[in-house]
């Protein structure tokens, strides 16, 4: 069946052909004064006689050729043909156009044979171009949207950003925590904390320079790691001094929450009706639940404060007070948990050493 269509679309190229090229065939050999050869539905004839004869030879081929275009398309994938054939269309217009331009070339022929190679040429470069640049088209369509996302989440990081502070950046868990996900909306460091980290990472002191360079450190971390946007402003208030009331006014004008280590400040921010996030609640929060009475595994390491006691520590940091530990410096012991206290600067845990 498929070979019986291939030859009559012979036959109807070839009628066609004949039509248009013969008649200046016949004016090139000079036998266009032959009265048969001047009938145009002579030409046609001979055009599609000649086609048909040549579909004996060809249509073989033609068939395993459809075959294997069938095969290929059907194992591409349905956008990949879509936007395929949307170049295919783009090509055919742009080829129109250009056939609708040169029918005024007065040479012969031309207006007859451009538009069926620009139709060819362009088509099939449309098709690829549609083919191969699937995602970039998909981008071009999509861009608008993305965008007008991009500004909503923008806005919502904004809505929900959190004002860093000197003592939360040099400390450097908020790197960690960040990196979890836990904390949303974008995180504003203005640029009179990142001042005073300056400074600190200037100083003569030792210790004060390592701890300044390591809040640097953690700030580009932050901005390497982090999905949200970690903004630096220029913010200030020149008649204001102190960095932590500076923060304060910045958080009421911003409507934004604090993030901090540091004690003095979480109250002041309390005082100020302004909310505050302390990482040091937030890890004492995650820390193991000790409850009064219940025993654990220590290692006295020094004496404490008070008269007799030792001081041990949990793997987390903890700091255990042991009543009457002073003796039992440098040994591992096990201590009775006799009362736990819990404020923003950590927790501290009293025991005793355990009766035998």
């Amino acid at each position: 069946m498929l070979k019986r269509v291939i030859q009559i679309a012979f036959l109807l190229i070839g009628g066609a052909l004949g039509f248009i090229f013969l008649p200046p065939l016949y004016e090139f050999m000079h036998l266009s004064s032959n009265p048969w050869l001047d009938n145009p539905i002579v030409s046609i004839i001979l055009g599609a006689s000649l086609l048909f004869v040549l579909s004996f030879l060809l249509s073989d081929y033609c068939v395993r050729l459809i075959v294997w275009m069938e095969e290929v398309l059907f194992k591409l994938p349905v956008a990949d043909l879509l936007f395929g054939t949307f170049g295919l269309i783009v090509g055919l217009i742009v080829a129109y156009f250009i056939g609708f331009a040169v029918e005024r070339i007065p040479m012969r022929g031309v207006p007859e044979v451009l538009p069926i190679l620009s139709s060819i040429i362009l088509g099939y470069l449309g098709f690829r171009i549609g083919f191969k640049q699937r995602e970039e088209l998909l981008q071009l369509f999509t861009s608008k949207g993305n965008v007008q996302k991009k500004k909503v989440a923008m806005q919502d990081d904004i809505a929900l950003s959190k004002l860093l502070d000197t003592s939360v950046i040099i400390d450097g868990r908020i790197a960690d925590i960040s990196a979890t996900g836990f904390v949303e909306g974008a995180l504003v460091v203005p640029q009179f904390v990142l001042t005073e980290l300056q400074h600190i990472a200037d100083s003569s002191d030792t210790l004060k320079r390592t701890r300044g360079r390591r809040g640097l450190d953690i700030l580009k971390r932050l901005q390497d790691e982090r999905v949200s946007q970690v903004l630096i402003v220029d913010d200030d208030f020149e008649d204001v001094q102190e960095v932590d009331l500076k923060l304060v006014r910045l958080a009421k004008q911003r409507n934004a929450q604090i993030l901090t280590n540091d004690f003095n400040l979480n109250k002041v921010c309390e005082l100020h009706n302004v909310q505050v996030l302390n990482i040091n609640d937030l890890a004492n929060a995650v820390k193991p639940v000790v409850i009064p009475g219940e025993d654990m595994q220590v290692v006295v390491i020094k004496d404490g404060k008070e008269h007799n006691q030792g001081v041990a520590y949990l793997d987390d940091g903890t700091m255990i007070v042991v009543e009457g530990g002073r003796g039992y410096i440098g040994q591992a012991i096990t201590v009775t948990v006799t009362s736990v206290l819990q404020t923003s600067a950590g927790r501290m845990i009293f025991a005793k050493p355990k009766e035998s």
